[in-house]
């Protein structure tokens, strides 16, 4: 049974299943669009087209909505109403509002600061309680820094996934939606060896690889309270809430450090941003320009060559809209 109740409530839910067939994951679209149709309730008509009036209206900014959160519900009205427009409903398409900028820069940690997170994490004390995450906390940054993945990605780990003999490991319906195997190094492979062989419990291949003592699946956001207590034991300041280091900020320094170890390889950058963007799982090399700028900025000797791929692959525009 669909969740919507307006007039647009088929069409609503054929538009979700073409996208999610395309391999989009659409999950912050389908609650606007929930928001959309209970908006039609109220000030919608009787006939299926969307008109001036209803766009204008939809697109006035609410009481202490962010600039970010109005745009992607502009966005994914334009996005819907066109959709209608191919199925023969003729509706009217509103211009999106100017495009925010965000102003958030990620926090790249040094070697020195990652060497510290991790000889502090190593010092956690083990506790009595087997529904606590600190038996996972040593393995698992080590994991992120060392692939790269999301945290959403590695507490969805099953067993089946991680290939300890062979050295890779296999994301799953990933947030583009995408599958993809991953191969990591021969100290991270000890690392997770000697976390399972910690853990006294029996498991098969479906259930998931990092686990807490009780054998229970771990929760993203106790695992970033034990890594706020890490960075203090580790002597890394915190910013306080939305300033970081966050938990994210480990992904944004692998992909650093990756892209300047391959620079320095002598790998061309116009074959080291592919590589890096398809290891990420991103959807597009723009998703991973930020990096090439984050590199420069911390690896100086690398600018030049920085500069010559950006001004090829990714001219600079004034009007930049993010999807």
């Amino acid at each position: 049974m669909s969740r919507f109740q307006s007039i647009y409530a088929s069409l609503l839910d054929q538009y979700i299943d073409f996208k999610r067939n395309l391999g989009y994951k659409f999950i912050d679209a389908e609650s606007k669009y929930y928001l959309f149709d209970q908006f039609v309730l109220l000030n919608g008509g009787s006939k299926i087209s969307i008109t001036k009036e209803l766009a204008d209206k939809w697109a006035v900014k609410r009481p202490n909505e962010s600039d970010s959160t109005c745009y992607r519900r502009v966005m994914y009205l334009i996005q819907f109403a066109s959709f209608l427009n191919d199925s023969g409903y003729p509706s009217y398409i509103p211009k999106l509002p100017k495009a925010y900028k965000s102003t958030f820069t990620p926090y790249i940690f040094s070697k020195n600061e990652l060497n510290a997170i991790f000889a502090a994490s190593d010092r956690l004390e083990i506790d009595n309680f087997m529904d606590s995450h600190v038996n996972v906390i040593p393995a698992l940054l080590r994991t992120l820094y060392g692939t790269g993945i999301r945290i959403g990605e590695a507490v969805s780990l099953k067993n089946k996934d991680v290939n300890l003999e062979d050295k890779y490991l296999i994301i799953r319906q990933s947030k583009n939606g995408k599958d993809r195997m991953l191969p990591f190094s021969d100290s991270l492979v000890d690392v997770c060896k000697q976390y399972r062989n910690s853990l006294k419990i029996i498991q098969g291949p479906e259930d998931y690889f990092f686990v807490k003592r009780n054998g229970c699946r771990c929760n993203p956001k106790a695992i970033y309270e034990w890594f706020r207590k890490v960075l203090w034991k580790a002597g890394i300041p915190h910013g306080g809430k939305g300033l970081g280091p966050r938990l994210y900020d480990i992904r944004h320094t692998f992909s650093v450090h990756s892209l300047a170890k391959m620079a320095y390889s002598g790998l061309d950058l116009y074959y080291a941003l592919p590589v890096l963007s398809e290891y990420l799982g991103h959807q597009s090399l723009e998703a991973t320009e930020k990096y090439v700028r984050l590199t420069s900025e911390m690896y100086p000797g690398l600018l030049s060559d920085v500069n010559s791929i950006c001004s090829y692959a990714f001219p600079e525009v004034d009007n930049h809209e993010t999807y």
